[in-house]
């Protein structure tokens, strides 16, 4: 068989394959990309040719077989030259089109040049006629013999018989190579006709003399030179291998239509009315534009029926030509408003834009982003373009036309996964790209996979273009960790809501501290807490160099903690933490050990930024008018924006003024309630910190959490909890976290709250007897974000004996890999249930709860209407708050505007007067209107999306993902502290004010506060019975005289609660009195006393709420009772109606401490306390480790 000769049949000889036998073969690898040059061919032009060698047995000769795509003849090279290929095609049609208007041209120049008194009409006899037109009868008469015959020069006809030459035999050669065996329809084209008309005539002339004045209406070649350049645009973007625009074509074709028809009309009237009276080519054009304009003077009008038929038959082509092109231009523009268009290469090298990649644009999402992007000063140049697969929303369209956005942001439809769509974006000029996912789909996995496509898209296009992406799921999170800046937004979300449980609001203190805002919220309210707090939450994150600084510039060589605590003490900043210049992890509080470099970057928190502050200097006004300046600080005076550092009642902190006057030493220390006593004094902060500064004051000890002394806590809760980092995590790229643990792990039985097993006989909370506070987390599922919400809380700083036990109330039972993740944390409990199932609560324990973290479940997300997707969640917190009043409930919303139905009270004057503020500050623009929801201020409230503004701020602030994550314990720098909080008790009182509250963490413990959570007793007046009569007299306007006697009296309270041991809030009545005169204002209620009906109905509605308490409660202590469980710990008297929460985020130094305040500290990390030295003694051994386990106490007490 290997010597056999195989003979084809007749149907399998292909003409196309050509089959050479050589003896000595030589084989011939052509690329496939490139054409075979052949000899004799067209350069580049010949046909691509694929050659394959097929061995056989080395005794029998090699056979080399040649495969050509296209056919080795003259016709198909010829075709691939003049059609086929992009580049020799283009060449070919620019030259026909510029041939054509040469024509155009010749055409013009013999009409400029013709004299009609001067032509030979009849070229049998050769005798001339001369058109005399003396007379008005004979000047109505037609001579024919001017329209057939013109007065040609002799060199004017050598180029049009050179040119129609050339015109047709092109011609004739691209029919051939366009036939394929229809010769009529070649024969009949629009474009044949035309160039036989203008062709043939003057290659006849060539032969026959006679007729070379014959007229030929070569200005027709018009219409082939359109059809020409449309080819060559075409040919052009197939060349450059770039997609045209058809917006670009459709505008062309229509501009060269339009310019054909009027060439077309001028030229033929002007030759027919040669015929009659005269008129020049200007005339022509003129009468011809006025006429398509529909403009019509009338002043030039064709004078016999040749021309005026010509203009009849003109307009009837416009009126079916025209309308059409407009029609598919007016399609082409509305589809190109839909896609959006391009955006430049000219804007996009000469302005910056930043591109926002999105699966589909919610009018929310869109307005959060622009607002955070543009709110800082030196984006507001930029532009956005909007990269979105979907059709723009009515709504976005309608925000996109204001002014405002209408300059800077541009809609482009497309995706990011096409590489045109891409280049509309100008991707690789843009200076960031922000890639957003879709949290409203039912599928977040789905969601999470779409988004990591676009990033690897981005990034492949665009490799040196930032990248900002935003990821749903943690497990996906790895997948896109070559971006510059991601997040991921279960991390986040749990971490914050987990810190809830332990430092209350945090999710209110890290949205403040992310949102742009200058502090001008609620400055206009007449409610004190308002101001503060409003004021207050302009603080942000800033960062500078140290040697750039003269917030800290000073403190070079200083410890850390003492540039905290003078830098606040000076400017009111807060010095949060620093970042070395050979290291790129930032330190938060990295304790008084730390020695400030020039180098090193500073983090503080302020209202402003440093380089947009005015810096005051009025010390030598003070000694020029003989001031004592002893009570003052050396720094300046008064504040930028800020509120003034206060420097009455601030005594002991000025006796620590590095460089103090003469005069202070006679300064005697302030007394305490009036008996001569000295108060307590407070310790300086130290420059430089010896081994003594850094061990922590006596109010920090615990000696029950004393490692080396556990004979005594043998049987306590958490004697057999371990320290150590968790053995499985549940996703690649989680931060390892050293926390407590069990020995070892828990069987997956014994985590099952509800159900007993071999090794423990419990079914229900009440069982465990657990000595803390449950807390319990109702989501839909047990997912991998779940992991986060569970180590900040079993966290090794965390005291062992204030861990509280958690129970995760789960929708659908969670599987082995996630049971394998928390089975190694202590008291961490699951159960199956929902919290609309009053049952499955009351057996997770949540009487013996102190706090319910519900979750937003991903299954209702997605609804029809966007904003009801929180619905279900709403009704059912609602519902438990009306069951269990005294439950801290901290709930997670899809939508922040939903957050105003929160412990929603229908007839509450309070909160529709908070109503009405949010939509005055909305209306002024701000960035913050819905903090003055009293749940979102008390932290009860979160929704995800307010953190978006997080993503967005790294791209002017490109630390804050770093700093967010070291705060809410998502990541553990070694010598980076962590976020906690202490407690204001009535010993603590005598510190007074914020500022020596600073002094006194700083110099003892070297911790460093960064703002208040404050709670205070309000009376809202659904709630009040009593004096009803009363307070509806109060005045709105109150006069000068009851402002002063209650500023004496709001003096002598502020005094009293100093001095008193305890302070209730509750007894102050100017802070409830103003709270219903601005409630009444906002609701406009009027003056007038109640009737007597009126009272009867609020009699009638307080028994209706006692009635209905005592019914829910019934109904609770009921079901208790069917399941077996105690009622004793069902409190259905006390809740927390009565009183609001807020936040103050680095308040100015003279605030006055509160009875109950939460001061958020950073405090050191412990860890960074222990020797390093393994030759230290046994004494400093046992001190860092007494160090070590005492300031891990979760609250401070001064």
């Amino acid at each position: 068989m290997a010597g056999a000769k195989l003979t084809p049949s007749p149907s399998e000889i292909d003409p196309d394959v050509k089959t050479e036998v050589q003896k000595t073969p030589e084989p011939t690898w052509v690329n496939p990309s490139s054409p075979v040059r052949t000899t004799g061919s067209f350069g580049s032009d010949a046909g691509q040719r694929y050659q394959e060698e097929y061995s056989m047995d080395s005794t029998n000769a090699q056979v080399q077989v040649e495969f050509y795509v296209n056919e080795n003849t003259l016709k198909e090279r010829l075709k691939l030259f003049f059609i086929k290929n992009q580049r020799s095609s283009l060449r070919i049609r620019m030259f026909n089109f510029f041939l054509k208007i040469l024509t155009c041209v010749l055409y013009i120049v013999r009409v400029s040049l013709d004299d009609s008194t001067a032509v030979n009409c009849n070229p049998c006899t050769a005798i001339c006629h001369n058109n005399s037109r003396t007379n008005t009868t004979e000047s109505l008469k037609i001579n024919w013999d001017l329209i057939f015959w013109v007065n040609r020069h002799e060199c004017v006809w050598a180029i049009q018989v050179t040119v129609a030459l050339i015109g047709f035999l092109e011609t004739m050669l691209i029919t051939y190579l366009s036939y394929k065996g229809n010769i009529w329809e070649q024969i009949f084209k629009i474009c044949f006709i035309l160039e036989m008309i203008n062709t043939v005539p003057f290659i006849i002339t060539i032969f026959w003399c006679s007729l070379r004045n014959i007229f030929v209406p070569v200005f027709l070649n018009c219409w082939l030179a359109k059809g020409a350049l449309e080819n060559m645009i075409n040919d052009f973007h197939r060349a450059i291998q770039r997609t045209h625009s058809a917006m670009f074509n459709q505008v062309v074709i229509l501009i060269c239509t339009l310019l054909c028809l009027v060439f077309t009309g001028a030229c033929g009237i002007e030759h027919l009315e040669r015929a009659g009276k005269p008129l020049s080519i200007f005339y022509a054009l003129y009468f011809c534009i006025v006429t398509f304009s529909t403009v019509g003077y009338g002043d030039v009008t064709p004078k016999i029926w040749p021309s005026q038929l010509l203009v009849v038959i003109l307009i009837c082509v416009a009126l079916v030509v025209l309308p059409l092109q407009f029609e598919e231009l007016a399609y082409l523009w509305m589809e190109r408003q839909k896609l959006g268009g391009n955006y430049s290469r000219h804007r996009a090298q000469t302005e910056k834009h930043v591109v926002l990649c999105v699966s589909s644009l919610k009018i929310d999402l869109l307005m959060d982003f622009l607002n955070e992007f543009y709110a800082h000063p030196r984006l507001q140049d930029y532009y956005v373009v909007i990269l979105c697969p979907t059709e723009i929303d009515i709504q976005v369209r309608r925000i996109l036309q204001i002014p405002l956005w209408s300059q800077r942001v541009i809609y482009l439809q497309g995706s990011a996964l096409k590489d045109q769509d891409l280049m509309r974006a100008k991707m690789d000029d843009a200076e960031a790209c922000f890639i957003l996912s879709s949290r409203n789909e039912v599928d977040r996995t789905a969601a999470d996979h779409q988004t990591i496509l676009r990033a690897w898209a981005a990034k492949d296009f665009a490799p040196n273009c930032p990248l900002y992406v935003q990821i749903l799921k943690p497990e996906n999170k790895f997948h896109v960790k070559f971006a510059d800046h991601v997040v991921c937004e279960e991390e986040f979300k749990y971490a914050m809501l987990a810190l809830n449980c332990v430092c209350p609001a945090t999710s209110t203190l890290v949205t403040l501290l992310v949102h742009t805002s200058r502090g001008q919220e609620g400055q206009l309210s007449p409610e004190n807490w308002q101001k503060m707090y409003g004021r207050c939450s302009g603080n942000e994150v800033y960062h500078i160099r140290l040697c750039d600084s003269k917030f800290f510039g000073e403190y070079d060589g200083k410890s850390f903690t003492y540039a905290s605590f003078h830098a606040h003490k000076k400017y009111g900043v807060c010095l949060i933490g620093v970042k070395r210049e050979d290291n790129k992890s930032i330190l938060l509080n990295p304790g008084p050990r730390h020695i400030m470099a020039a180098a090193d970057t500073c983090y503080y928190i302020n209202i402003t930024k440093e380089e947009n502050s005015a810096f005051i200097f009025k010390q030598e006004e003070k000694h020029s008018k003989g001031l004592s300046v002893s009570g003052l600080y050396d720094a300046p005076s008064r504040l930028p924006v800020h509120s003034i550092i206060a420097s009455m009642g601030t005594v002991a902190i000025d006796l620590q003024n590095p460089d103090p006057p003469e005069e202070s030493g006679k300064l005697t220390l302030p007394t305490e309630n009036g008996d001569g006593s000295r108060r307590p004094s407070i310790a300086p902060v130290l420059e430089i910190a010896d081994s003594s500064a850094i061990l922590p004051c006596d109010l920090l000890s615990d000696q029950s959490e004393d490692e080396t002394n556990q004979s005594d806590e043998e049987g306590s809760v958490g004697s057999d909890f371990v320290k150590g980092y968790p053995p499985n995590s549940p996703y690649i790229g989680s931060s390892p976290t050293l926390c407590h643990l069990l020995p070892q792990k828990a069987p997956f039985c014994c985590l099952r709250l509800d159900k007993g097993c071999t090794h423990s006989s419990f079914v229900d909370a009440k069982a465990y007897g657990f000595k803390n506070k449950l807390i319990i987390v109702s989501a839909e599922m047990a997912g991998n974000g779940l992991y986060n919400f569970i180590v900040p809380l079993r966290a090794y700083y965390r005291p062992r004996k204030e861990l509280n036990p958690i129970v995760l109330l789960l929708d659908n039972a969670p599987d082995n890999h996630f049971l394998e993740a928390i089975c190694c944390f202590p008291m961490v409990y699951f159960m199956a249930g929902t919290i609309d199932n009053l049952d499955n609560l009351l057996q997770c324990g949540i009487i013996y709860a102190d706090n319910l973290v519900v979750v937003d479940k991903e299954s209702t997300m997605c609804a029809e209407e966007d904003y009801m997707a929180d619905a279900k969640t709403i009704v059912n917190v609602q519902t438990m708050f009306r069951l269990f009043p005294s439950l801290s409930i901290i709930t997670e919303l899809t939508h922040p505007s939903n957050m105003r139905f929160m412990q929603f009270r229908a007839k509450d004057c309070y909160s529709l007067a908070l109503s009405k503020l949010e939509k005055i500050e909305r209306d002024k623009g701000s960035n913050l209107a819905f903090m003055f929801r009293l749940p979102f201020a008390a932290g009860r409230v979160f929704s995800i999306s307010m953190l978006d503004t997080l993503l967005y701020q790294s791209f002017v602030k490109d630390y804050m993902i770093a700093i967010a994550r070291l705060l809410l314990g998502l990541d553990t720098t070694p010598g980076s502290g962590y976020l906690c909080v202490m407690k204001i008790t009535e010993e603590d009182l005598w510190i007074r004010t914020y500022g020596r509250l600073f002094q006194k963490l700083c110099s003892s413990s070297a911790e460093i506060p960064i703002g208040i959570y404050r709670t205070e007793s309000h009376m809202f007046s659904t709630s009040e019975s009593k004096d009803s009569y009363a307070q509806s007299q109060v005045s709105i306007n109150v006069e000068h005289g009851e402002e002063q006697r209650e500023r004496r009296d709001a003096w002598k309270e502020k005094v009293a609660h100093r001095n008193s041991t305890a302070s209730d809030q509750s007894e102050h009545p100017l802070l409830r009195k103003k709270s219903m005169q601005w409630a009444r204002r906002l609701s406009r209620k009027s003056a007038k006393p109640p009737s007597r009906t009126e009272r009867i109905s609020q009699q009638r509605l307080n028994l209706y709420r006692r009635s209905e308490r005592q019914e829910l409660s019934e109904l609770v202590k009921n079901r208790m009772k069917h399941l077996g469980l105690p009622t004793v710990g069902y409190d259905e008297m006390n809740d927390h109606q009565n009183t609001l929460s807020y936040v103050l985020i680095n308040p100015p130094p003279d605030t006055m401490l509160e009875l109950n305040d939460i001061v958020y500290i950073i405090r050191s990390d412990p860890l960074a306390h222990m020797p390093e030295d393994s030759q230290v003694g046994q004494a400093r051994g046992s001190r860092n480790q007494q160090e070590f386990g005492t300031e891990t106490r979760d609250e401070t007490h001064l």
